[in-house]
């Protein structure tokens, strides 16, 4: 056992709020772009996500619609 098994995890969407709470101020313009590159690749791979479990509710829904 470490001591990070102590820790508290973080909660869900910790990360997000502390996001958007930054001083965006401190940032240069190329910062700032390279920051909106990750966010919409983020949103990408939420947006992959979404659709992943959406295709999975419509195969378990089709598999029980089936037997009835």
């Amino acid at each position: 056992m470490t001591f990070e098994d102590l820790e508290p995890r973080p909660q869900r969407g910790a990360n997000l709020k502390a996001l958007a709470r930054e001083d965006l101020e401190l940032y240069a313009a190329e910062e700032l772009n390279e920051r909106i590159d990750a966010l919409q690749a983020e949103i990408e791979r939420s947006k992959s996500a979404i659709a992943a479990k959406a295709a999975k509710k419509s195969a378990a829904d089709a598999l029980f619609n089936f037997r009835r």
